[in-house]
C-alpha cells in the first residue's frame, strides 16, 4: 500500500501543476515505477479502487499496456493467464467507460494475445463470451478494432518474425470470417444504436486496412449494401464514407477484384446524381469527393481502358473540383495528377477525357480568382489562399501534360482577351487569374513554341497597370525566360517592361521585377552581354531607390551576365561594379568620427550585393585575368582597416567574412600573398569580439593553404590557435557552452584542419590541453553539427598514427611528443570524456554517432584499459534507470571487461551497441505522463 500511496502522490503533483523541478521529479518517479515488477499488482489495485481518482486509473491502464509491451518477462509463465483474466475483468468493470481506459486495456489485451500462443481462442472466446451481452458489445468491438492495429503497428512487442507470423494468423486470418459475420449481424440488429453502428464501421476498416478481410468477402456480406445505405444517415455518414473508401482501396488489385468492382461502380454512378442535391452541405460534399476520388485513383487504368463505362466517376470528380468550397476541391487533385501520368503512356486519349481536362482548366482558373473584396479575408485566410493557388497551379500543369501546354495557354489567353474586351470596368481579378495560370504553366512551355507564347509576350506590355496585374505579368516573364532565350528579339521589350516595374510604388511589383530580371539574366546571359552598360546605369539610377532585398536580386542578375563574358571582360566588369561598393567600405573605415548605424547598414548592404556577385561568378580558374592579379593586395587593406575599427559589429563582421569566403574561391593562390595578414586580423578580431565568423574564415584559409611552409603563415596559424583557445576559455567562464554553439563548432572545425595540416603546431602548443577540454565542452551541447564535429576531432586525435601500436618506420621525430600530449590529456580528461560519450550515447546524441563512439571506446579500451575499467562503473551508476536498465549496465560492463581481458578490442562494438539498443528501448517507453 505504501507504493500505491507514493504513486497517487506523484500523480497528484500533476493535478496541482507546481514548479518544473517538482514535475520532473514526479515524472521520473512514475517512469521508474512503470519499470518495476510491483507495478502489475499496484495498477490492478488502483483500477479496482473506488477511491482512486480517474487520472490514476488512466495511468494504471496505460501502465498495463506499457508493461505488456516491454516487461512481460517479469511475469511468471504460470501467471500469464491470470494476468489475462485480470485485464478482462478490468474491461468488464469499466464497460461503461471512460473510453480512454477501455482503449488502453484493449491495447494491453491485444499485446498479451500476441505473446501468449497458448491462448488459442482469443478472438473466438471473447466473441462467444461477450457477443451476446449488449453491455459488453462496445468493449468487444473496441478490442476487435485495436487488435489488427496493435499487431501491425506496435513493433516494440518482443516476438520473432516466425512467432509473429504464426500468432497473427491465429488471431486475425483464421477469425476474419467470424468477425465479418458478427459485424454484419450487429449493423442491422433490432434496436442497434448509431454508436454501435459507428463502432462496427471502425472495426471493419481496421480489419480491411490490415488486409485481414478480403474485399470480395465484404461485398458478399450484408455490410456492403448497408455501407451505401448509411450515407443517407447524418449520424453514420462519415463512418460509412471511411468504410467505402477503404473498401474501394482494397480492390486495387483489379484483376483479382473485378467482381467486386462491377458491384461498386453502379453504386457510384447512382451516387453521382446526389451531388447536385448537397451543394449546401460541405460535409456531405467532402465525403462524396473522398469516395469518388478514391475510386478514380484506384480505377484509373480501367478509366483509360473502358472510358465510357467509368466516365461517370470522372464526371463526379469534376463536379467536386468545381465546388465552391476550396477546402474540398484539393481532395480531387491527386486523381487528376495520377490519371494524367497514366495517360502520358497512352498513344491515343479518349475525347471524353480530353474534354474533362479542358473543363478542368476553366474550373481551376475560376478558383484562382481573388475575392471581389479581399478585405473580407483575415491575414491568415489570404495567405492560405495564396498558397493554395500554387497547388492549383500544379493541377494546371497536369492539364498541360494531357492537352499540351500550347492548347492550355491558348485557352487561357482567350480568357484574358475576353476580359480586356469587356472594357475598363472589368474586375482586375478576371485578368489576373488567367495570368497566374499562364505563370503556373510556364514550366511546361516548349521553348520553341511559335503559336501561344509570342501572342502572350506581345500582350503583356498592353495590360492595365493595376498592381496585381503588373505583378502577375512580371512573374510570367520570369517563368518564360527559357523561351525568351530562344527568341532574343523579345529581350529588349522584356527589359523595358521589367524596368518599368522597378519604378512602381508597390513593393510586390518591384520584387516581381527583380525576380524577372534575375531569371532573364540567368537564362539569357549570352544575349544580355551588350546590355551590361545599360544595366550598370540602371543600378546607379534605380538601385538606390530599391529596398535591399530587391537590390541584391538585381546584383545577382547582373552577375549572371558577367559570368557569360570572356574572362578578361568579366574581370573588368566585376571590378567596375565592386569599385563603388569598396569605396563605401573605405570611406567608413577611414572616417575620423565613429560610423553611424545607418552607415554601417549601407556598407553591409553593399557587401551583400558584392557577395552574391562573387558567388554567381564563382572562380576564374587557376590563371587569373591580368586585371585581377593585384586585386588581393589592393583590396585587403580596405577590409583590414574596416575590421580594425568596426570588427565588433556583428552584421559588419558577418558581411565582410562572407565576402572573404567567396574571394578565397575567386582569387585562388593569389590570396597566399595576404593569407598571413588575413589570419592575423581574424585572430585579433576574434580575441576582441568572440564572434565565430572569424574562426570560420581562419579555418577556410588554413584548409586552402595548410600545406604551405611559409614561416609567416605558420606563425599566423599558431597565433589564431593559441589566442582563440585562450579567448574561448574566458568565454566558457562567463557563459555556458549551450550559449556558444557556433563558436564551439567553428573552433572545433578549425582544429580539425590543424590536425591534418599542422599537427606539430596543434599537439606541440601549450594550448593543446585547453583545446581538448573545449572539445569536450562542445559534446555537452544538444546541437547535432557541433557534436559530430567534436566527435570527429577527438577521433582524429585518438586514432593519430603517433599512437599506433605498430609504429611507422622510420618514426617521425615529433610523434613521441604528440603521443605524450595525447596521453596527458586523456589522463586528465579521460573520465569526463568517457562519461560524455556514454551519457550522449544513451541520451541526446544523434543515432549516427554510435559508430564513432564505438571507435573511440575501442581506442580507450586498447590504450587505457585499466583506467577505463575504473571509470565505467562510476559513470554507469550515474545514468538513471529510465535511460539504461540495470541489467543492460551489467551486461555492458561484462562485455567490455571480456573484450579487454582477451584483448579482442573489436568486441567493444558489441558492448556499445548492446547498451545503445537497451537505451533506445528504454527511450521508446519513456513518456511524459498524460493526465487529461
Amino acid at each position: 500500500m505504501a507504493e500505491i500511496q507514493a504513486l497517487l502522490a506523484a500523480l497528484d503533483v500533476f493535478s496541482r501543476a507546481p514548479d518544473k523541478a517538482s514535475l520532473e521529479k514526479a515524472n521520473a518517479w512514475l517512469q521508474d515505477f512503470q519499470h518495476s515488477s510491483e507495478a502489475w499488482t499496484s495498477c490492478n489495485l488502483i483500477l479496482r479502487s473506488p477511491d482512486a481518482p480517474l487520472a490514476a486509473k488512466l495511468f494504471a491502464a496505460q501502465t498495463f499496456r506499457t508493461k505488456v509491451t516491454y516487461d512481460l518477462a517479469q511475469v511468471d509463465p504460470a501467471q500469464l493467464f491470470p494476468l489475462r483474466d485480470t485485464i478482462i475483468a478490468a474491461l468488464e468493470y469499466f464497460k461503461d467507460g471512460p473510453r480512454a481506459i477501455i482503449l488502453q486495456l484493449c491495447l494491453a489485451l491485444s499485446g498479451l494475445a500476441l505473446q501468449l500462443p497458448t491462448w488459442t481462442n482469443a478472438v473466438e472466446g471473447l466473441i462467444e463470451s461477450y457477443g451476446q451481452n449488449p453491455s459488453m458489445v462496445p468493449v468487444l468491438l473496441q478490442f476487435l478494432t485495436v487488435l489488427p492495429e496493435e499487431l501491425y503497428s506496435n513493433t516494440k512487442i518482443p516476438v520473432t518474425d516466425q512467432e509473429y507470423a504464426e500468432r497473427s494468423t491465429q488471431l486475425l486470418g483464421s477469425c476474419s470470417k467470424q468477425v465479418l459475420d458478427m459485424l454484419s449481424i450487429y449493423l442491422q440488429a433490432p434496436g442497434v444504436t448509431h454508436a454501435i453502428q459507428n463502432q462496427v464501421f471502425a472495426c471493419l476498416r481496421s480489419w480491411l486496412t490490415a488486409g485481414e478481410m478480403a474485399a470480395r468477402d465484404v461485398a458478399d456480406s450484408a455490410i456492403f449494401e448497408f455501407c451505401f445505405q448509411a450515407l443517407a444517415s447524418d449520424q453514420l455518414f462519415e463512418a460509412a464514407t471511411n468504410a467505402i473508401c477503404d473498401l474501394i482501396h482494397e480492390t486495387q488489385e483489379i484483376d483479382d477484384n473485378m467482381s467486386v468492382i462491377k458491384r461498386i461502380v453502379p453504386k457510384l454512378t447512382a451516387l453521382k446524381a446526389i451531388l447536385t442535391t448537397v451543394n449546401d452541405d460541405p460535409d456531405k460534399m467532402k465525403g462524396y469527393a473522398r469516395i469518388f476520388s478514391e475510386a478514380g485513383e484506384t480505377y484509373r487504368l480501367l478509366i483509360l481502358q473502358h472510358t465510357e463505362a467509368f466516365f461517370p466517376i470522372v464526371e463526379a470528380i469534376g463536379l467536386c473540383s468545381d465546388y465552391h468550397d476550396l477546402d474540398i476541391v484539393p481532395i480531387t487533385f491527386t486523381f487528376w495528377m495520377r490519371l494524367a501520368q497514366s495517360m502520358g503512356k497512352k498513344v491515343t486519349i479518349s475525347p471524353l477525357l480530353c474534354g474533362a481536362y479542358e473543363t478542368l482548366v476553366t474550373v481551376m482558373i475560376k478558383h484562382l480568382h481573388f475575392p471581389p473584396d479581399s478585405s473580407t479575408l483575415t491575414g491568415q485566410e489570404l495567405e492560405s489562399f495564396r498558397s493554395f493557388r500554387h497547388v492549383m497551379g500544379d493541377t494546371l500543369k497536369d492539364c498541360c501534360y494531357v492537352l499540351g501546354a500550347e492548347q492550355c495557354l491558348l485557352e487561357t489567353l482567350k480568357l484574358v482577351q475576353a476580359a480586356l474586351a469587356r472594357g475598363p470596368d472589368t474586375p482586375w481579378q478576371d485578368v489576373e487569374a488567367p495570368l497566374f495560370a499562364m505563370r503556373s504553366m510556364g514550366a511546361e512551355v516548349d521553348p520553341h513554341d511559335e503559336r501561344a507564347v509570342p501572342i502572350i509576350m506581345q500582350l503583356l506590355p498592353t495590360l492595365p497597370t493595376h498592381t496585381r496585374i503588373r505583378y502577375a505579368a512580371l512573374l510570367i516573364i520570369s517563368r518564360y525566360t527559357e523561351w525568351i532565350n530562344a527568341h532574343p528579339s523579345h529581350i529588349s521589350p522584356s527589359l523595358q517592361y521589367i524596368s518599368a516595374g522597378f519604378e512602381d510604388t508597390d513593393q510586390d511589383v518591384i520584387g516581381a521585377a527583380g525576380q524577372a530580371l534575375k531569371y532573364l539574366c540567368q537564362d539569357c546571359k549570352q544575349h544580355l552581354v551588350p546590355f551590361l552598360p545599360e544595366l550598370h546605369t540602371f543600378t546607379v539610377n534605380i538601385g538606390a531607390k530599391l529596398i535591399q532585398e530587391d537590390r541584391v536580386v538585381v546584383y545577382e542578375a547582373i552577375a549572371y551576365v558577367i559570368s557569360a563574358m570572356p574572362m578578361d571582360q568579366a574581370a573588368q566588369s566585376l571590378k567596375t561594379f565592386a569599385t563603388s561598393i569598396l569605396a563605401a567600405v573605405f570611406a567608413v573605415a577611414n572616417k575620423p568620427t565613429p560610423a553611424t548605424k545607418q552607415e554601417l547598414q549601407e556598407v553591409g548592404n553593399g557587401l551583400a550585393n558584392l557577395e552574391v556577385m562573387l558567388h554567381v561568378v564563382g572562380s576564374f580558374g587557376e590563371h587569373l585575368p591580368p586585371s585581377c592579379q593585384g586585386t588581393c593586395q589592393e583590396v585587403w587593406p580596405v577590409f583590414d582597416a574596416f575590421l580594425a575599427k568596426h570588427g565588433s559589429d556583428y552584421e559588419s563582421a558577418e558581411h565582410v567574412t562572407r565576402v572573404l569566403r567567396h574571394a578565397l574561391n575567386l582569387f585562388g593562390r593569389t590570396v597566399l600573398t595576404i593569407a598571413a595578414d588575413v589570419l592575423g586580423r581574424m585572430s585579433a578580431s576574434f580575441a576582441s569580439s568572440g564572434m565565430s565568423c572569424y574562426l570560420w574564415i581562419a579555418s577556410k584559409v588554413h584548409s586552402r593553404f595548410g600545406n604551405e611552409e611559409d614561416p609567416l603563415l605558420r606563425d599566423a596559424v599558431r597565433d589564431v590557435y593559441e589566442r582563440s583557445t585562450q579567448k574561448i576559455l574566458v568565454m566558457l567562464q562567463e557563459k555556458s557552452a549551450a550559449t556558444l554553439p557556433d563558436v564551439l563548432e567553428d573552433y572545433v572545425r578549425m582544429l580539425m584542419n590543424m590536425v591534418e595540416f599542422a599537427p606539430d603546431i596543434f599537439f606541440g602548443s601549450s594550448a593543446f590541453p585547453a583545446s581538448f577540454h573545449i572539445a569536450l565542452a562542445a559534446l555537452t551541447l544538444i546541437h547535432t553539427d557541433t557534436i559530430f564535429a567534436s566527435l570527429d576531432l577527438i577521433r582524429m586525435i585518438l586514432t593519430h598514427d603517433c599512437l599506433n601500436s605498430a609504429p611507422i618506420e622510420p618514426l617521425p621525430p615529433k610523434f613521441p611528443l604528440y603521443a605524450n600530449a595525447i596521453h596527458q590529456a586523456i589522463d586528465k580528461e579521460g573520465f569526463e570524456f568517457t562519461s560524455l560519450l556514454l551519457t550522449g550515447l544513451v541520451g541526446d546524441f544523434p543515432e549516427e554517432t554510435a559508430s564513432t563512439i564505438v571507435t573511440l571506446l575501442r581506442v580507450l579500451a586498447s590504450l587505457w584499459p585499466i583506467q577505463l575499467q575504473q571509470w565505467i562503473p562510476v559513470i554507469l551508476q550515474r545514468l538513471p534507470v529510465s535511460s539504461v536498465p540495470e541489467e543492460a549496465k551489467v551486461r555492458f560492463m561484462k562485455d567490455l571487461g571480456d573484450a579487454i581481458r582477451v584483448k579482442q578490442y573489436d568486441k567493444v562494438k558489441y558492448a556499445v551497441l548492446g547498451i545503445h539498443r537497451a537505451s533506445r528501448k528504454a527511450r521508446d517507453r519513456r513518456k511524459v505522463v498524460s493526465l487529461d
